[in-house]
């Protein structure tokens, strides 16, 4: 089953919970500071612990024969950041997908279920649109690499945490020239607006509108359940088309806005099971049926999902 065959087919489908966070916050491993957590593919250290942290999410994904979606640790592997750390963009977003795909292998029958994404992120910071690139300037930038991992072998591509339309817009482009499936995910407010002011219905129009092929579907990340409750009721006659193109959420830990967590010390987090709650209510509310975890989330929280939809009818 393709990833868009299975997106039309599973009532839900998960997602892997936070990963870069974790690695910080509570592994302690040192990150690359323009790659983050693309090198740790070449570390045995490195390698072994992205490792397990993949395999506990699988392994919830698994136990609940649920399928899920896990995307290379690519994030920042654009052509800027690997020209700046001597690193071959090609070979490295290559090796990534292998790595996830060579974890996916091994989990025999079950592996059917389990749609690898190469996954991107904006060029600057993605709390701050003010350093969001221009419509063009951002396909030139993203479509190299895009391209790349397509070629790759994934099954989608994915552009996270993105605070502004502009970029995205081209990234939507770039991604467009792929020929494959691809998904847009952005940070929102709980008035509905992206992090530039641009009302999240309008922006997914936009990008419907400007591309040959729409995404397959829009996500948003980063932020708490709440806070995506807040942008539905805040939007009111207004949510109409993302009743129609919204599939999910990756979800925060905590409720706190994207300039309260860009300077926490401590990480800030929710109950599993509160943030289950809040998460299978958009479910049943909303008809999201990605659910998957973003910063200050582990797999206690994927699982607490997993759990509370056997119990919801």
């Amino acid at each position: 089953m393709t990833f868009k065959e299975a997106i039309n087919f599973y009532p839900h489908i998960i997602t892997e919970g936070s990963i870069i966070e974790r690695l910080k916050r509570e592994f302690n491993f040192p990150l690359d500071e323009l790659l983050s957590n693309a090198l740790m593919i070449y570390d045995e250290a490195g390698k072994s612990l992205l490792e397990k942290i993949y395999r506990e999410y699988l392994d919830v994904a698994e136990s609940s024969d649920l399928p899920i979606m896990l995307l290379t640790p690519t994030w920042r592997t654009n052509k800027e950041r690997t020209i700046k750390t001597n690193v071959d963009m090609k070979t490295i977003n290559t090796d990534a997908f292998l790595f996830v795909d060579n974890i996916r292998k091994s989990y025999s029958s079950f592996s059917e279920k389990i749609y690898i994404g190469g996954l991107t992120g904006c060029k600057g910071d993605a709390y701050k649109p003010e350093e969001a690139l221009s419509e063009n300037k951002a396909y030139h930038f993203h479509k190299e690499q895009m391209q790349i991992l397509a070629d790759a072998g994934v099954g989608f591509l994915l552009a996270s945490t993105l605070p502004a339309l502009t970029e995205a817009i081209g990234i939507a482009k770039a991604m467009n020239e792929t020929k494959i499936d691809y998904v847009i995910s952005f940070v929102i407010r709980d008035n509905g607006k992206l992090l530039d002011g641009t009302l999240l219905n309008d922006a997914i129009k936009i990008i419907d509108d400007s591309v040959a092929t729409p995404p397959l579907f829009y996500l948003t990340n980063c932020i708490h359940p709440d806070v995506l409750h807040k942008s539905f009721l805040n939007l009111k006659s207004e949510d109409d088309i993302l009743r129609k193109r919204l599939f999910g959420i990756q979800a925060n830990a905590s409720s706190k806005s994207p300039e309260e967590l860009d300077t926490l010390e401590n990480l800030d987090a929710d109950s599993p099971v509160n943030w289950a709650r809040g998460m299978v209510d958009l479910n049943k509310k909303y008809n999201l049926k990605i659910l998957g975890g973003c910063c200050g989330t582990d797999a206690r929280f994927i699982s607490s999902v997993v759990n509370l939809l056997k119990l919801t009818p």
